[in-house]
């Protein structure tokens, strides 16, 4: 066989070199069309020093989200805690936490009451498979857990609406059991002196997590989501109660809520309803799973605040510093200030996860105004929040993956607390 020339050798090689270039051109216009591309980088323009007029695409991150060297903060006086400029960390001033006794089990969606220096914390998931159905009791004055007692069986484990008047908890529908159950209507009172439990009459719907409190002699139902955990629901139900029962044959249909959903904070204060943050949506349970498998649905989260006063209207407040979620135990009130720690926020706008919290933020009702007070040791939602001379704690709650993954991961059972000064 003859051999190929040498001008044949250098066409075969011009055609070579022409394909390789086309690959290289069309892989490089697909990588630049991609939805990672367009998702992540800016159109700029860019003059180079070596050539003025040069154009060049330059991929480049949001500015939330551009790498940065790591924010340093003291958690307990000798760690640090690397904060990088992950989706909705907010600057804020260093506190010095210190570690306390763990809860005797781990805790997501529980709730918590303060009354003096107890603070009940009750039910909640252990893991999504699985449900607490007792109370343990944290003493502020000797740092120490103890003191547990069982729920009523029928009872809901978690989504609970609950408030106290000092002596009795009203414990206020929920839903019953793990994964994403069905709600109940049913409604008990604990006795603190005696740890009894008692009926109270039935919601007139079952809901999850309705923003709860007592307020001018009446306990205040709002909110939630409906049946299916998704939907949020605006009615407003009261009902008179004194000394832990009930003074009416049913509940009373009061002005609705300005904007439906559970996990939002719900306080009274200078005589005074307010509901802050909370979000439309939540998980729900798959279709045809029997085991009520939970799966996400759109969530959104809301930065709101509203107060209910005199001429029983709904009236807006100034908004949060971002939105927040699941933080219907994570306040407490210091020197007419409330307190709230952690929660969730808007979903990470690249990854879609959830973002939580990892912010102590401070509502002034004497100015009106928030602030961020300090940085948790780590991000968390449906944390658990008390306040006892001078020291702010909180316990339990889902954390976040690390310093910089701000997506939730372990259900803890963590208690921590820094002292706290505020001015009035």
């Amino acid at each position: 066989m003859a051999r190929p020339s040498g001008k044949q050798k250098s066409t075969k090689l011009v055609i070579v070199c022409v394909v390789l270039l086309g690959f290289g051109l069309i892989g490089d216009y697909l990588w630049a069309s991609s939805p990672h591309f367009a998702s992540s980088s800016y159109i700029s323009n860019w003059v180079s020093p070596n050539n003025p007029q040069s154009n060049v695409i330059i991929p480049k991150q949001e500015p939330h989200l551009a790498d940065t060297k790591p924010l340093k903060i003291k958690v307990d006086g000798v760690h640090d805690r690397s904060l990088s400029a992950t989706f909705a960390d907010l600057p804020a001033p260093e506190l010095k936490w210190e570690k306390m006794a763990n809860a005797p089990v781990p805790r997501l969606d529980g709730a918590a009451i303060q009354i003096k220096d107890l603070l009940y914390v009750f039910a909640g998931y252990g893991t999504i498979d699985f449900v607490h159905s007792h109370v343990d009791i944290y003493n502020f004055t000797g740092n120490t857990w103890g003191g547990r007692f069982d729920m009523p069986k029928e009872m809901a484990h978690s989504h609970l609406g609950m408030v106290t008047d000092g002596r009795y908890i009203y414990v206020v529908t929920g839903q019953h059991g793990p994964q994403c159950r069905g709600p109940t209507a049913r409604n008990f009172v604990l006795d603190t002196k005696t740890r009894k439990w008692q009926d109270l009459l039935p919601l007139p719907a079952p809901r999850y997590a309705p923003a709860t409190q007592l307020w001018r002699g009446r306990l205040h139902v709002m909110g939630g989501s409906k049946e299916n955990r998704h939907t949020p629901a605006l009615e407003h139900w009261s009902i008179a109660v004194k000394d832990g029962k009930a003074l009416e044959k049913e509940w009373r249909t009061e002005i609705q809520i300005p904007r439906g959903g559970p996990h939002r904070a719900c306080v009274v204060v200078n005589d005074k309803l307010l509901i802050i943050g909370g979000q439309e949506g939540d998980f729900m349970a798959k279709p045809g799973s029997p085991i009520f498998k939970c799966s996400r649905r759109n969530e959104i989260v809301y930065d709101e605040v509203h107060m209910l006063d005199d001429e029983m209207k709904w009236k807006p407040l100034p908004p949060m510093l971002k939105p927040d979620s699941h933080i219907e135990f994570a306040w407490t009130i210091v020197n007419n200030s409330i307190v709230i720690a952690g929660g969730t926020t808007e979903k990470h706008p690249i990854t879609k996860k959830m973002v939580l919290v990892g912010e102590v933020f401070q509502f002034n009702l004497d100015t009106l105004t928030w602030s961020v007070i300090g940085k948790l040791p780590y991000r968390v939602k449906t944390t658990l929040v008390g306040f006892w001379n001078g020291w702010l704690y909180f316990t339990s709650g889902q954390r976040d993956r690390g310093p910089d993954d701000p997506a939730p991961k372990k259900v803890m059972a963590d208690m921590w607390r820094t002292k706290l000064k505020l001015n009035s």
